[in-house]
């Protein structure tokens, strides 16, 4: 455990709180929390991991943008929750599982990546994820319970332990905030 790591945690832990209020500020703690992991994640071979946060560095900005502008005709207008059907749930779970074997298998064969399988489809699933966030679509958390649950068994491993407990947050909080935007979004429903 380094500074470095203690910072980044610090940083997540106020993006994803910042996230649950749907605050705009969130994306500029994203962006720092995520430089600092990518280092992170390079160093001790977790490299989907690392592609991942520089991602997630682009996102940020891209999150950061959406939220203030809407993806509507008219500029000034914020983004409002969204969801997507069961079926259509279901579609992408299964399009984006077929992409973590495909890419894990490349990871597990050619490269020096620990947790081939297991960090691609991590990966796989929260690049989709974070596009689910920043359009503020309501399953997104749901997604995120799972892929920050697999999470900690990946850093506990790795000896990333502040960040396994962060994942636990993670994982937590995800659920109070899918309850927190389902009922803002079934109040807005009605």
């Amino acid at each position: 455990m380094t500074s470095w790591e203690m910072l980044a945690v610090f940083l997540s832990v106020s993006y994803l709180l910042l996230a649950i209020k749907q605050n705009l500020w969130c994306w500029g703690a994203a962006f720092f929390s995520t430089l600092i992991y990518s280092i992170l994640f390079f160093d001790a071979s977790l490299l989907m991991d690392s592609v991942l946060n520089i991602f997630y560095l682009i996102m940020a900005v891209y999150g950061w943008y959406s939220w203030k502008y809407g993806n509507s005709e008219k500029i000034e207008k914020e983004l409002g929750i969204t969801s997507y059907s069961f079926f259509t749930n279901i579609k992408i779970i299964f399009i984006l599982i077929i992409i973590s074997l495909c890419l894990g298998y490349f990871m597990a064969n050619y490269t020096r990546a620990d947790f081939a399988y297991l960090d691609t489809f991590t990966t796989v699933f929260a690049v989709f994820a974070t596009y689910m966030l920043t359009k503020k679509v309501l399953e997104n958390w749901l997604y995120w319970v799972v892929i920050d649950a697999i999470s900690i068994y990946i850093y506990i491993h790795k000896g990333f332990y502040l960040t396994a407990v962060l994942f636990l947050i993670y994982t937590l909080l995800a659920m109070i905030a899918y309850k927190q935007w389902k009922k803002e979004y079934l109040s807005f429903d009605n």
